[in-house]
């Protein structure tokens, strides 16, 4: 167990880490991050930095000796580098986690062995894979890069008529699995933290809604029945079980017809806090990311009680020009990254919006 006055180590300096060192130096903690990005948002808030390669082991071996325990804030940190400074310095969480979650063909395996449902998929090599993939799954499909995607990159969907070839190259021509199509009522997600010695606490279903694949607007509580509900949570606990997980984690899901009924369908895991958990920081009583610091730390888990209906808005690019408009709304808590450049598809910031908020003032 970790004391005030320790180090963590972060590897990754975007706003996942900045919040998280926030978090940290809220709790009587330093924290000290690895970043190659000279204008990395984190660095404005941590005790200490280094600017150096993922894969740079005199900077990595730096970080172990500046560090009681090192974290990441996604989940493509090279997996020979969470290997290197495990040798060093505790790495939470492990990585195996990160070997699972990197490669999408061992997270749909890693899911299904659980008897956990995931959309229908095929791994695909090459354009006869692909060929053999189709037939066997069917069309409409999504034939996703195996690695190095999120927000939509690294992925292209199949419709009949379309030309395989094409979309093979379209990805690159690169080893990928191919999904099928999955008819969902909506997208949610479970944002969960688990110790090591297995104290487990999930937040409430969210409910996610997209644009241009990245991530739009997160609610709580989720429309969901009580049974999906339950299903929901139990499944994050399975799967951070399994992984024998340190840390918070975000598992993907769709909500589908099951008759009568909802079922839930893993999509994918996030070894790491989430854009979908950012709504805890001023909606639950612990946010995810002093929860993630708590576990990793090996303090006790704080309680993930939400405090009303909450409502979180992504910025993205210039939707920061609003930041007044926000700053204005009653209801409204901003979050800025600190990020000099707004780009299209760049996440400036976020928008809790409590919506049972009382009336205050005269």
């Amino acid at each position: 167990m970790l004391k005030p006055g320790a180090t963590i180590g972060i590897l990754g300096g975007g706003q996942l880490g900045r919040m998280i060192a926030l978090s940290c130096a809220q709790l009587g903690l330093k924290t000290h991050i690895l970043c190659p990005d000279e204008d990395s948002p984190a660095f404005q808030v941590a005790a200490g930095h280094i600017c150096a390669a993922y894969d740079d082991e005199a900077a990595l071996a730096e970080l172990a000796r500046m560090s009681d325990v090192v974290t990441y804030e996604f989940e493509n940190v090279p997996l020979t580098t969470a290997e290197f400074l495990s040798g060093r310095v505790p790495v939470r969480p492990g990585a195996r986690a990160l070997a699972v979650a990197q490669d999408r063909l061992a997270e749909k395996t890693f899911i299904r062995d659980l008897g956990i449902e995931t959309a229908p998929f095929a791994a695909v090599d090459d354009l006869a894979g692909l060929e053999d993939a189709v037939a066997r799954i069917g069309l409409p499909a999504v034939l996703k890069t195996r690695r190095f995607g999120y927000d939509g990159k690294g992925q292209m969907t199949i419709r009949p008529g379309d030309d395989l070839a094409a979309a093979w190259e379209a990805i690159g021509a690169q080893s990928a699995v191919l999904e099928g199509f999955v008819t969902f009522r909506r997208e949610v997600s479970v944002v969960a933290a688990r110790r090591e010695d297995g104290a487990f606490a999930a937040y409430d279903v969210t409910e996610n809604v997209h644009r241009d694949h990245i991530l739009h607007t997160s609610t709580v509580p989720a429309a969901l029945t009580p049974d999906a509900d339950r299903e929901a949570r139990g499944i994050a606990c399975r799967i951070a079980g399994a992984l024998e997980y340190v840390g918070v984690l975000a598992v993907e899901l769709f909500v589908a017809e099951r008759g009568m009924n909802e079922r839930v369908i893993v999509n994918e895991i996030a070894p790491r806090v989430h854009n979908s958990g950012h709504w805890t920081m001023d909606g639950a009583i612990t946010s995810q990311f002093e929860q993630h610091v708590r576990a990793i730390a090996g303090w006790p888990l704080g309680d993930t009680a939400r405090l009303g209906r909450v409502e979180m808005i992504n910025l993205i690019g210039d939707d920061v020009d609003n930041w007044q408009r926000f700053l204005a709304d009653p209801a409204a808590h901003l979050h800025l990254y600190g990020k000099d450049e707004a780009r299209p598809g760049r996440k400036m910031g976020h928008v809790n919006r409590l919506l049972d908020r009382l009336p205050s003032g005269c």
